[in-house]
């Protein structure tokens, strides 16, 4: 049984999509771990009742700020790769629910990487 070999694509694309999946990587940790720090702060703020320093407001700025980075990483990705609107609508929600960009950023890396053999 013949196994499908990936399909050959253009060096300049190859190095564009690299380029895009590194940036979008590096921004769903960015955005995932500010997600993070906000879940902490709010489950603090509101759960336990403790008193949140004036400073950690800003953690809810900078995550809506690098998260606009990362819905912006992902519509590059997903026009350099040519993903459908459906798979980029998906990944960019992932910025938004805990760990799940860890979990979506590995997934896409994965299928990028095999796809355009990265």
């Amino acid at each position: 049984m013949n196994t499908p070999t990936p399909a050959t694509h253009h060096p300049q694309r190859q190095a564009r999509v690299s380029t895009a999946l590194n940036i979008f990587s590096v921004l769903a940790w960015v955005t995932g771990v500010f997600l993070i720090a906000l879940v902490i702060r709010m489950v603090c703020q509101y759960l336990l009742n403790m008193d949140i320093p004036a400073w950690a407001t800003w953690i809810a700025i900078a995550h809506g700020w690098v998260y606009m980075a990362y819905v912006v990483s992902v519509l590059n990705l997903g026009m350099k790769a040519l993903w459908p609107f459906s798979r980029m609508i998906l990944t960019a929600l992932a910025g938004v629910v805990p760990f799940f960009s860890f979990v979506m950023e590995a997934k896409r890396r994965r299928q990028v990487k095999a796809e355009f053999g990265l």
